[in-house]
């Protein structure tokens, strides 16, 4: 199979990993610094990432941006315009398939091209995972990722209820008495 050459070096497990720099507490991989913060993954990382979960188990890609998102911790959940990218990159390498499409979603699968990209990337595969353990095991002590998704989810409903325009007084007072209500239950688990 022959590969775009912007992707030649992940496909045959020499990817670029950054150039690395001198600094004042050692040497620095540039790509490491963006903005002021580390990315979450190296270049190419992600798509080893999505590769391996896609091994263990064939995923839709919201499956897949929640098992990154746990796995985690809840510290990183990777955003679909960077998901859905790499898994088109990855069915464009051959590296996996659909399966089988519900409406939009698709469901994918690896295949022997991925397995074997995989094997010949073991020990990179293996230190990526490591690295997410690490970051998991510190930040899992936070709140989990499906409480965090519930909080975001009340406070999206209750901004486009009251985007709709003003609430009645019984409306406002059924919706205080529902937030109460949650409050207590939450205060009693």
């Amino acid at each position: 199979m022959r590969f775009h050459p912007f992707f030649h070096a992940f496909a045959h497990g020499d990817g670029h990993r950054g150039r690395e720099f001198p600094g004042p507490h050692g040497l620095f991989r540039r790509h490491e610094h963006f903005g002021g913060r580390k990315r979450m993954f190296e270049q190419g990382d992600l798509r080893f990432v999505v590769l391996k979960l896609i091994s263990e188990k064939p995923s839709h890609g919201y499956e897949i941006i929640k098992a990154i998102e746990e796995r985690l911790g809840g510290a990183y959940a990777p955003s679909p315009g960077i998901i859905y990218p790499t898994l088109t990159l990855l069915e464009e390498m051959g590296a996996i398939r659909v399966q089988e499409t519900e409406g939009p979603r698709k469901l994918y699968a690896i295949t022997p091209e991925g397995e074997d990209i995989l094997r010949r990337n073991e020990a990179a595969v293996q230190a990526i995972f490591g690295r997410m353990a690490e970051v998991g095991a510190r930040h899992g002590g936070g709140p989990a990722p499906d409480v965090i998704r519930g909080m975001e989810n009340l406070k999206t409903a209750l901004r486009l209820r009251i985007s709709r325009g003003p609430l009645s007084g019984e409306q406002s007072a059924e919706i205080a008495n529902i937030l109460d209500s949650a409050a207590k239950a939450v205060e009693a688990v």
